[in-house]
């Protein structure tokens, strides 16, 4: 409790360390919980706006391997790997995620969703192994916006297939 009498979350001794990000979908948590499971949902939406993806393996399961590319509206293309370390559904998917499944500086980021009413309140949590590489995520690589822009992507995808169902 703080001398006002109001308790003030306590903040994270990893603070320097991470990206927090999150967005109310309007959709229930199963229903975004499965577009994270399904490459054919995934491919569809993941990543900042102008980029797609390609696919090279996909296995949604603890210990599975999410090996694609990121084709960035530039030209450029992204090496991408996940390894998927813990899955509740439909509540929480935990992911660690880097250019190989050896690379030094991958990253852990832990999904949760929340029934916020019949929407859906997603939280993108990521820790990165230091903060030098926090600022260079952010600073170079736009973390922030893209994260924001991809969960963005995902609540657009998301309205189009309730859209879809409401029309069926």
């Amino acid at each position: 409790m703080s001398a006002t009498g109001q308790e003030v979350p306590e903040q994270s001794a990893n603070a320097d360390r991470e990206v927090v990000i999150s967005r109310i979908i309007d959709a229930p948590r199963e229903l975004v919980f499965e577009a994270f499971t399904e490459v054919r949902h995934l491919s569809r939406w993941w990543g900042p706006e102008g980029f797609s993806t390609t696919t090279r393996a996909f296995e949604f399961r603890v210990g599975g391997v999410w090996d694609f590319v990121m084709h960035g509206p530039d030209g450029t293309d992204y090496q991408e790997w996940i390894t998927w370390t813990d899955i509740l559904p439909p509540q929480r998917i935990a992911m660690l995620h880097g250019e190989s499944r050896d690379d030094p500086n991958a990253f852990d980021s832990v999904l949760t969703l929340e029934r916020d009413g019949a929407a859906t309140l997603i939280e993108m949590r990521t820790m990165f192994p230091s903060k030098e590489l926090r600022d260079e995520a952010v600073e170079k690589y736009h973390a922030i916006e893209g994260g924001q822009q991809t969960l963005g992507n995902l609540a657009a995808y998301i309205a189009e297939i309730v859209r879809k169902g409401a029309e069926d």
